[in-house]
């Protein structure tokens, strides 16, 4: 249509309304996701940086810093190695409990007849969740401790327990670990249809085929999901193993703290940020592994 003739500039006039009505809406957006990028900007753009920096430069009392590599390396040496393979080891065994006996958990909940019991118990793990540090610790000592009220009682010590162990910490974890996997697991199952039930029923299917077949595969980029988002959980947990196990659990958490705290020496500030970075990488590769899962999970149970 040509624009010069009447018809085609009151066809163009909408339009051009149309095309700054867009921009406007655009440059809305833009402006309400700058507060966002503001604090991702202090909060974590600047100690990354300052992390990062440290963790390739070198420190010594009275003279300018250098770059070198050796803070990464030693960071990935001995004691310091023997505790990131330590705490991905603890981060993952309770990971993978947690990811089991918390499906078994969302799905007696979500195949429960009783409302009631649905809201308690979401109500509850969104506590326990987030429940952790020296009071989860202190509540573990005074009940499973060397001295706790079910360790005498039901002599505990006499069977081999001890709480400040690898599997005294994994059971610590899945204190708050399980409830966590509750809320992220209890989605997908909802999102299981009826029908997909139904079929398999009509085709011949047992409970277990319907699982194996049916549910399992179209539950497996949620569990997985899962069970990295927990991984990430447990492998940054520090206050609880610190208040329980101190040395006797080697964790990269721990080790970072007696650096920054110069209990090793006063040059070892750089290699625990060193270590950090080590952190940040894994976690990285965990939030690398985690979005795609969720976005095929995502697809599946819409």
């Amino acid at each position: 249509m040509d624009p010069t003739t009447p018809t085609g500039v009151a066809g163009a006039v909408p339009s051009r309304r149309r095309l700054r009505s867009s921009l406007r809406k655009a440059a809305a957006g833009r402006a309400a996701v700058l507060p966002l990028i503001i604090f991702v900007a202090v909060a974590f753009g600047l100690p990354a940086v300052a992390m990062a920096y440290g963790a390739f430069t070198s420190y010594a009392p009275g003279q300018p810093s250098s770059y070198t590599m050796g803070n990464v390396s030693a960071s990935l040496e001995g004691g310091y190695l023997t505790a990131l393979l330590g705490s991905v080891k603890l981060s993952a065994t309770a990971a993978l409990v947690a990811t089991v006996f918390g499906l078994l958990l969302a799905q007696a909940i979500v195949t429960s007849r009783f409302e009631m019991l649905r809201h308690v118990v979401l109500s509850a793990s969104g506590v326990l969740a987030n429940f952790g540090g020296v009071p989860l610790a202190f509540a573990f000592v005074a009940t499973l401790g060397n001295a706790g009220v079910l360790t005498t009682r039901l002599h505990l010590a006499q069977a081999g327990w001890s709480l400040y162990s690898f599997w005294g910490l994994t059971l610590v974890y899945l204190y708050f670990l399980i409830p966590l996997m509750v809320l992220t697991v209890i989605p997908s199952l909802d999102g299981l249809r009826r029908q997909w039930r139904e079929a398999a029923q009509n085709n011949g299917a047992g409970v277990w085929q319907y699982w194996r077949y049916v549910a399992l595969p179209v539950l497996t980029p949620s569990l997985l999901g899962g069970f990295v988002l927990l991984f990430g959980s447990a492998f940054a947990a520090y206050a609880t193993a610190a208040a329980m196990v101190g040395a006797s659990v080697p964790l990269i958490t721990l080790q970072i703290a007696d650096a920054l705290n110069g209990n090793v020496s006063a040059s070892a500030s750089n290699v625990a940020l060193a270590m950090s970075l080590d952190m940040v990488v894994i976690s990285v590769l965990v939030m690398a592994l985690y979005i795609p899962l969720q976005r095929r999970s995502a697809r599946w149970l819409v």
